[in-house]
């Protein structure tokens, strides 16, 4: 590229940060690092209503969940700040005073009332809706006269006639339009604030942002902003329009389809860098298409926006559930502890006295078992939490063995003088044990399991116990003694 890669997310504080927005973000995000450019965070707060802090911090929180650093923006700074649209007034003002003496805006004092009437009347006729114009050639004077007696008005640019508007699109290929079906395009509010087009240009102009990159719902929005551009005398950026994300149905997707808000994935317990992954592929995909699981060096080297799809995306939670267990798989035990650490420590009784080397451990045991981190907390809240009551069906099979307390009470006078508590050693003596009681092995295996958890599925049993260690396991056996079948 010939000039420093220079682009920017610019979402509007008025909800959380979506999924949408969170993958515009992305794409953006791993472009500049792929060219190694800069990335501009900049909020569109404007609409005044609307606009909240609480979702100016949801949406800087879930950027940092999602692991995206913006080099330029809100509590970063930068030498084209600031990066708040409601601090940004000035330069505004000094580009709208500029057009104006260049005669390319002018004022309009047309009601609502009085656009009303001139939009049903082009419908009649059945021809192009948009402004007519009639205030284009208001003298100044006159212009003057109507301000001073408080009449309000906005500021319009003076949309060129027959010109042809047309970019290449990076992702969809040449894109056309003619001027002529375009507005004469309000800049300015009655209420004095920039709209939004002419905010937005203002802003990539001043950030001397190179490449565009949004939904492709964003394509109507093009021409209006070339216009601008043309305007203010500006280069032009290289604009690219991404596919929308599509719920299964195929229809854009929206809360009936699921969690909408990226935070609300981050509860649900999925991974932030499975997370990143998965949106990474939703309307893009890398040249080996074998290749889902990409780390983000690897998503750096190979993003590239040739290869982003001209169709919607589909978002498949099955799928995103899928990618986060495989990051779980692999994760080492101390790193997935890590991970899970916010969601045992919701537990009762967490830590339980087990030091960080055991709990790595127990949470080794749930690599190939959770699928997000959120099921740890019925899965594994028995490591913390002594059983108070038991399986009713696992009573019942206890039941049908035959003598269970009592084999259960030899095995315990068993364990009590084994020698390594661990689970190669633990396994040698239960199956002994079992083979010297005439007994079957998993007859013991499911006694064991029962009293030490309540339960009859649990990771590997010996694990279990090399886990829980020798005090514990005695402890917890012995209280359920008054409760195993006789």
């Amino acid at each position: 590229m010939s000039s420093p890669v220079r682009v920017r997310f610019a979402p509007s504080p008025t909800g959380n940060l979506h999924v949408g927005g969170a993958r515009t973000a992305l794409f953006n995000w791993l472009f500049a690092r792929h060219h190694g450019g800069v990335f501009i965070l900049r909020i569109e707060d404007t609409d005044l209503e609307r606009s909240q802090e609480a979702y100016t911090r949801a949406i800087l929180d879930g950027l940092r969940w999602l692991g995206l650093d913006w080099d330029e923006g809100p509590e970063v700074g930068g030498p084209h700040g600031p990066y708040f649209q409601t601090q940004r007034e000035g330069l505004y003002r000094e580009a709208v005073e500029r057009l104006l003496r260049e005669g390319k805006l002018y004022h309009c004092f047309c009601t609502a009332e009085t656009l009303e009437t001139m939009r049903q009347d082009q419908a009649e006729r059945k021809v192009a809706i948009k402004y007519d114009g009639r205030c284009r050639a208001l003298g100044r004077a006159e212009v003057e006269r109507r301000i001073a007696t408080g009449e309000k008005f906005v500021l319009r640019l003076r949309c060129p006639e027959g010109e042809s508007v047309e970019w290449e699109d990076l992702t969809k290929g040449r894109l056309s339009f003619t001027s002529d079906l375009l507005d004469d395009l309000v800049v300015v509010k009655s209420d004095g604030m920039p709209t939004y087009n002419f905010a937005v240009v203002v802003d990539d102009v001043g950030m001397k942002i190179t490449h565009v990159i949004r939904g492709e719902d964003h394509i109507s929005n093009t021409p209006k902003q070339i216009l601008l551009y043309r305007a203010m005398e500006a280069p032009l950026p290289r604009f690219a329009h991404i596919p929308m994300i599509l719920g299964k149905d195929r229809a854009r997707l929206s809360k009936r389809h699921g969690a909408t808000s990226v935070i609300e994935y981050e509860k649900m317990g999925f991974d932030p860098e499975a997370f990143r992954n998965y949106l990474a592929l939703l309307g893009w995909a890398p040249e080996d298409h074998t290749q889902e699981l990409l780390s983000r060096e690897e998503l750096f080297a190979r993003f590239t926006l040739d290869r982003v799809s001209s169709h919607g995306a589909i978002f498949d939670l099955d799928k995103l559930t899928w990618m986060n267990a495989e990051y779980i798989k692999r994760f080492s035990p101390a790193t997935l502890l890590a991970r899970l650490r916010p969601w045992l420590a919701q537990i009762p009784g967490f830590p339980g006295g087990f030091d960080d080397a055991a709990l790595a451990k127990m949470a080794g045991l749930y690599r190939e078992r959770v699928k997000t981190y959120n099921e740890i907390l019925t899965m594994a809240d028995w490591f913390f939490i002594e059983p108070a009551t038991f399986d009713a069906k696992g009573l019942e099979k206890a039941a049908k063995i035959g003598g269970a307390r009592a084999l259960l009470a030899k095995l315990i006078d068993r364990l009590q003088t084994a020698g390594e508590f661990t689970e190669g050693p633990l396994e040698g003596l239960v199956r002994s044990f079992a083979e010297a009681e005439g007994r079957k092995f998993g007859d013991v295996v499911h006694l064991c399991r029962l009293g030490l958890s309540g339960r009859t599925a649990t990771p590997g049993l010996f694990e279990v116990m090399a886990v829980l260690g020798r005090e514990r396991t005695l402890a917890r056996l012995g209280r359920f003694l008054t409760s195993c079948p006789a």
